[in-house]
């Protein structure tokens, strides 16, 4: 009985949200959506095979984080950001959807999967149906879901883009009676805030006959899940006043800050920092403390990340969305290694497991050897390497790289450049290949010997400061017809010939030190957006 529990990957979150909205059929034998001679827990199983990743992937710089979907904001004045970590527009917080679950022509919407029938049925109804399931019960399953998601328990992202799903259905399909109760109305706009299909509140907006749905709400977000969020500020500040102490006014209220944020606003901080105290421990605390964070680096505010950045790590380290932080914390470490100092980061870290610290002091010292921060890169390479076991390969390669590039413009660089060789190109990833071969070029360009034959030093022109003008060399015309003869007959020294044909050596030589540092810079195109903050 234990090992049939142990292949069925189905947390609490799951379990609950599925009871919920009825998926525990009270027929055991039959179960929910599974097919003849299946069992509920079968059913379950084919639905959740999406197992939990390992929890030190979150930090691996070896392997890419995708971004969560952000909403078209191509309209929406948005700060830069190089490491792609930006503030933009948003209201999706859902991982990113592989199962392609939308289709781009459908009229439905987002379409719920199957649980697993193989009956060829594009879906499998769950007991007792939705038709009897008010949207705000759904909603109420969803938050769940998503909160769960956030505070580490992954096997819950599957259910939570099924709930989306469903919810999507059920508002397409909903009688206007159905919007009479508020609460069914909140939870049309918190779906839409919430990452659910934008085309759904727009349908909602349309079909609203009775004016259920508050106008202003509605426009302002409209337009902002259509890009045009720069276009609205001042009219959401004020829905955000009105609905602010409402169920919907945390999920307004990040919205607002969002907007504020991508005009580069300082006072997006304090929104941000309202909606996380009035929704403590979900989605909307997490998204506000990321976003935060972001802000008060950009913004040079130490202080304030470093306290962010602290509160994250305590109650968010073990969401899917924490690699994003991770970015973010090294590049507050990098930027500001004066202010924030061992003792404060060694606070932050302590909220993190073995392997967490790890990967974030490889990341330090990656982007410090990047930016020539050369004791940064060599300190946070031998704090990487205390934290290693035996069977950590690719962190120990990836140490010795970075402690190698950092060392380059020390006396020792025969020895770098034997360290650097020394790690295997084939544990590195295609980013690290790069530096590596940069680094190796580099550390080659400054032992080679110079050659005698093409380096030259400038020698300066020949001149006589003390020449004089005998007054019997002046002709009749005086001074000016001497001048007009001096220019009319130039002469050039062999002194001078031989300069310019030593210039000439040093021109070419030139050249091709520029051309060496432009191979380098063309390798390194791939990790230039780790440069600088």
């Amino acid at each position: 009985m234990r090992s049939r529990f142990r292949a069925i990957p189905v947390s609490l979150a799951v379990l609950a949200a599925m009871f919920t909205f009825g998926v525990s059929a009270e027929d055991k034998s039959a179960g929910h959506g599974a097919t003849d001679g299946q069992t509920p827990a079968a059913a379950v199983e084919a639905y959740a095979t999406e197992p939990e990743p390992p929890r030190a992937d979150v930090f691996d710089p070896s392997k890419a984080h995708a971004a969560e979907p952000e909403p078209d904001t191509a309209d929406a004045a948005e700060p830069e950001h190089p490491n792609s970590h930006e503030v933009a527009a948003e209201t999706s917080e859902q991982p990113v959807d592989e199962s392609g679950a939308e289709a781009e022509n459908s009229p439905v919407g987002v379409k719920a999967p199957s649980f697993g029938a193989d009956d060829g049925e594009p879906g499998v109804p769950v007991a007792g149906g939705l038709d009897g399931l008010a949207p705000y019960k759904l909603i109420r399953s969803l938050q769940f879901v998503q909160d769960s998601v956030v505070q580490g328990d992954h096997s819950a992202m599957e259910m939570q883009r099924f709930l989306i799903g469903v919810i999507d259905t059920r508002l397409r399909e909903a009688e206007q009676d159905v919007f009479d109760d508020p609460r069914n109305v909140d939870a049309a706009l918190i779906y839409a805030m919430s990452g659910g299909n934008p085309e759904t509140l727009e349908m909602l907006a349309i079909r609203d006959k009775y004016g259920n749905f508050d106008n202003e709400v509605t426009t302002v977000l409209r337009a902002y899940l259509n890009g045009k969020a720069a276009t609205i500020k001042t009219t959401l500040a004020e829905v955000v006043e009105i609905y602010r102490d409402t169920e919907i006014g945390p999920y307004l209220t990040l919205v607002s800050a969002n907007v504020m944020a991508a005009a580069n606003d300082s006072a997006a901080l304090d929104m941000f920092d309202w909606a996380r105290l009035t929704a403590p421990g979900t989605l909307v605390e997490e998204a506000a403390l990321r976003r935060s964070l972001f802000i008060a680096v950009q913004k040079n505010l130490v202080e304030r990340a470093l306290n962010y950045a602290q509160i994250y790590a305590r109650r968010f380290i073990d969401s899917p969305y924490a690699g994003q932080y991770a970015d973010l914390l090294v590049d507050l470490v990098v930027l500001h290694y004066d202010k924030v100092g061992e003792e404060r980061l060694n606070q932050i870290l302590s909220f993190m497991d073995r392997p967490r610290k790890r990967e974030v002091y490889l990341r330090i010292a990656r982007k410090a050897a990047i930016s020539g921060l050369r004791e940064l890169a060599v300190l946070a390479s031998k704090k990487a390497e205390t934290l290693f076991t035996p069977s950590d390969k690719l962190p120990q390669a990836l140490a010795e790289l970075y402690s190698g590039m950092s060392r380059i413009p020390t006396d020792g660089v025969a020895a770098v450049l034997a360290d650097i060789n020394a790690v295997s190109q084939g544990q590195l990833t295609q980013r690290d290949q790069a530096l590596r071969q940069a680094a190796l070029i580099i550390a080659e360009e400054v032992i080679r010997k110079p050659d005698p034959n093409s380096l030259t030093q400038a020698f300066s022109p020949n001149v006589a400061a003390s020449d004089k003008v005998d007054d019997s060399q002046v002709p009749d015309g005086g001074i000016e017809e001497l001048a007009s003869t001096l220019e009319t007959k130039p002469t050039v020294s062999p002194e001078d010939e031989e300069t310019v044909a030593k210039d000439a050596v040093f021109r070419e030589y030139v050249a091709d030190r520029k051309q060496t540092l432009e191979r380098i810079d063309k390798m390194l195109e791939g990790v230039e957006e780790d440069k600088g903050s």
